[in-house]
């Protein structure tokens, strides 16, 4: 397999811009790494697997990806205001802050602080990338045919990722942000800022 398709396994090397040109990640950054996936299985943005169908090892292209084929349209409702009392440490939580909020049912969302105001603070439930085109500058470093174990991985990931969507969506033609607002949080715990 020369070629990125379906069950391959993949490679990219990636420097990753917003719309003023600002770099927001690369994989040569200083805690940067490859992206590494499985193509098939819904492992990486949409908009940026569907345009790298094709490629060949050592190949790169530039990529413009839609916020609906990325990390979706920010979502206002998705903007909380939340008690100080609930935050780990509610005397140092300050704007920046990212924490992750356990709904009853489980879900873990990250949340990062906006403001921070006597008792209450707001909390933004949105990915930071959400309603942002994202600009990829890709090279292909390799492109193999996945093993059994890997496409098996992939899938039980992706079989996963829609039974929790089915579980939590009455309509699965939409997209939509994380349930916050619906189940209410019971849990708030320091996180450090992810990667992607």
């Amino acid at each position: 397999m020369d070629t990125i398709q379906s069950n391959a396994y993949v490679v990219v090397d990636y420097v990753l811009k917003d719309e003023q040109g600002r770099v927001l990640d690369s994989s040569d950054a200083q805690d940067g790494e490859p992206i590494e996936y499985v193509h098939g299985y819904g492992m990486i943005v949409p908009g940026l697997e569907a345009a790298l169908v094709g490629m060949k090892s050592g190949e790169a292209k530039e990529v413009t990806v839609a916020p609906e084929e990325a990390f979706g349209d920010r979502d206002e409702e998705l903007v909380l205001e939340v008690d100080r009392s609930d935050f780990p440490d509610p005397k140092k939580v300050a704007v920046g802050d990212e924490l992750i909020a356990e709904s009853p049912d489980g879900d873990e969302v990250m949340l990062r602080v906006l403001e921070v105001k006597g008792d209450s603070v707001k909390v933004d439930a949105n990915h930071p990338l959400a309603g942002v085109t994202l600009h990829y500058g890709v090279k292909v470093r390799e492109v193999r045919a996945a093993t059994e174990e890997e496409v098996e991985e992939a899938a039980a990931a992706f079989e996963e990722a829609m039974a929790h969507h089915a579980e939590h969506c009455d309509d699965p033609t939409h997209d939509h942000g994380a349930p916050v607002e619906e189940s209410g949080l019971i849990q708030l715990k320091s996180s450090k800022p992810g990667k992607k």
